[in-house]
C-alpha cells in the first residue's frame, strides 16, 4: 500500500494514503504529547488536555456543537492519549471529508480552554480515574509500569493522579499547549478515497494557523534494573490479576518482528501455549495472554492474567515452564509457519479500515519517523527463523529483566517473590 509524506513550509508533516475502495475517509492529527513528555506536578495534563479540545473552539464555543456536527455526519470520531502521544480523529463517508478536516483541525488548533469547563472536565477526569481504580485487570498494568520503570515519565499514570488533576491550571494548559501543539511536533493523517494532491492542499488550508515552534524531544528513560521486582497491590477481588514485564526492544529494534513471533506463539490467541496450560489443563484462569509492546526507548513483552486465588503460585510457576521451554527448544518448521501465517492474516485484517491505515502509517512516523508499509511488515514475519526466536527468548527471559505486579488479595510477598526466576 502506497503512501506519501509531505513536509509543508510551517514544519508540518502530512501523510496521505489512498484508498479507492475505501467507502470511508479517516483524518487523524497526532501531536508529540503523552505522559512521557510530562513532569512529576503536571503528571495528567496531556490526557486532562485532549478532553478539553472538545469543549469548545473559536468557531463552536459551545461543548456540544462539535460532537453535534460529528454525528450529524454520522461520523466515528474520537482522541486518545498514550504516553508518548495524543490522538485526534474522524471517520466518515468519503463525500463528508472536508467537513471532518474542518472540525477534526478546528478543535485542534482552536480550543477555548474555558476556565469553567476545565472545572467541570476536572471531576470528570476524577472519576475517570476511579473507575480504572475499580478494574482490576486494567489497574494491574499500570502497577506493572510502575514496577518496570519506578518515578519516572514511562513508569507514572497517563491519566495521572487525583492529586495531579485536582492542580492542573488554565495557565499550565496554555503553556504546555504552547510548546508542544506546533507544527514541527504535529503530524497529519488522511486516509481513504482521496485526491492525494487535493487532500494535501485542503490540509495545508486547513492547518495554515497552527503556530510554529521547535521540536522538543521527551526525556530519556532510564533503566537500571539487575533484579526481579515485585510490586504487590492488595485489594479484594474474586480473582487474582497478573501482568508479568519482561524488559524487551524499541520501535526501530529488528528484534521485534521475532518477539512478534514468540508473543503470538506464547499467549495470543486460545491455541497458544499459555491458553493451553494455564487456561485448559489447569483451568485456574478464565483470560491469559501476551502482549509484545514497542517504545520509541524501550519496550516490553507483557503477559497478563485473571486467576484463581488457590492456583496463583502454580499458574506462576507453570507460565515460567513456558518461557523456559522457549529458551531450551526452537519452534517447529510447522509450528513456526502457522504462526508467521497468522501474524501476516491478522495484520491484513486489522489494516482493513481507513482509521486502522491512518493509526498504523502515524503512529510509526511519531515513534520512529522510519515507516514500513504494510508489504515491508509482512516480509519481516515471514523472514523470522525458528533460531532467531530462540534467541530473542534467551534475551528477554532473563531474571534481569523480569518485573511482576499482582492486584488482589494476595499479601505474601516473600513466597511470590521466591518464585520470581525464568533461569
Amino acid at each position: 500500500m502506497q503512501y506519501k509524506k509531505t513536509v509543508l513550509s510551517n514544519g508540518l508533516r502530512v501523510i496521505t494514503v489512498p484508498m479507492p475502495g475505501s467507502a470511508t475517509t479517516t483524518v487523524l492529527v497526532l501531536v508529540e504529547a503523552g505522559s512521557e513528555y510530562e513532569t512529576k506536578e503536571i503528571n495528567g495534563l496531556s490526557h486532562f488536555l485532549e478532553h478539553m479540545c472538545f469543549k469548545g473552539t473559536t468557531r463552536r464555543p459551545k461543548p456540544i456543537m462539535i460532537p453535534k456536527e460529528l454525528e450529524a455526519l454520522g461520523a466515528s470520531y474520537n482522541a486518545f492519549t498514550s504516553t508518548e502521544y495524543t490522538g485526534y480523529y474522524a471517520k466518515a463517508i468519503n463525500a463528508n471529508f472536508l467537513k471532518i478536516l474542518d472540525l477534526v483541525s478546528g478543535l485542534y488548533i482552536n480550543p477555548i480552554i474555558d476556565p469553567a469547563e476545565i472545572e467541570k472536565e476536572r471531576g470528570v477526569i476524577t472519576e475517570e480515574l476511579n473507575m480504572y481504580e475499580d478494574i482490576p485487570m486494567q489497574k494491574v498494568h499500570s502497577v506493572l509500569q510502575e514496577a518496570m520503570y519506578g518515578d519516572q515519565p514511562a513508569g507514572w499514570e497517563i491519566g495521572g493522579s487525583k492529586e495531579t488533576v485536582s492542580k492542573l491550571t488554565r495557565e499550565d494548559f496554555i503553556k504546555y499547549r504552547s510548546a508542544r501543539y506546533v507544527a514541527a511536533n504535529t503530524l497529519v493523517v488522511i486516509a481513504g478515497a482521496i485526491d492525494e494532491k487535493n487532500a494535501i492542499s485542503e490540509v495545508e488550508k486547513a492547518f495554515h494557523n497552527i503556530p510554529v515552534g521547535d521540536r522538543i524531544p521527551k526525556s530519556k528513560t532510564v533503566i537500571s534494573q539487575t533484579d526481579p521486582v515485585l510490586k504487590l497491590k492488595t485489594k479484594e477481588s474474586d480473582q487474582t490479576h497478573i501482568a508479568l514485564g519482561f524488559r524487551a526492544y524499541e520501535v526501530r529494534d529488528p528484534r521485534r518482528f521475532a518477539l512478534s513471533v514468540l508473543s503470538t506463539y506464547l499467549g495470543e490467541g486460545m491455541s497458544s501455549r499459555l491458553f493451553a496450560t494455564v487456561r485448559d489443563q489447569l483451568g485456574a484462569a478464565y483470560y491469559i495472554s501476551s502482549e509484545a509492546d514497542e517504545f520509541m526507548d524501550h519496550g516490553e513483552l507483557v503477559i497478563s492474567a485473571g486467576l484463581n486465588h488457590e492456583k496463583l503460585e502454580l499458574a506462576i510457576k507453570t507460565i515460567f515452564e513456558q518461557c523456559r521451554m522457549l529458551k531450551d527448544k526452537q519452534l517447529t518448521a510447522t509450528e513456526l509457519d502457522e504462526i508467521k501465517q497468522r501474524l501476516v492474516s491478522s495484520f491484513a485484517v486489522y489494516l482493513e479500515t481507513s482509521d486502522a491505515i491512518a493509526r498504523y502509517y502515524g503512529s510509526q512516523e511519531i515513534s520512529s519517523g522510519e515507516i514500513l508499509t504494510p508489504e515491508e511488515v509482512i516480509q519481516h514475519y515471514l523472514k523470522v527463523t525458528s533460531e532467531e526466536v530462540q534467541n530473542v527468548a534467551k534475551d528477554v527471559f532473563k531474571n534481569s529483566s523480569l518485573n511482576l505486579a499482582l492486584v488482589g488479595p494476595e499479601d505474601d510477598k516473600a513466597s511470590l517473590q521466591g518464585l520470581l526466576t525464568v533461569e
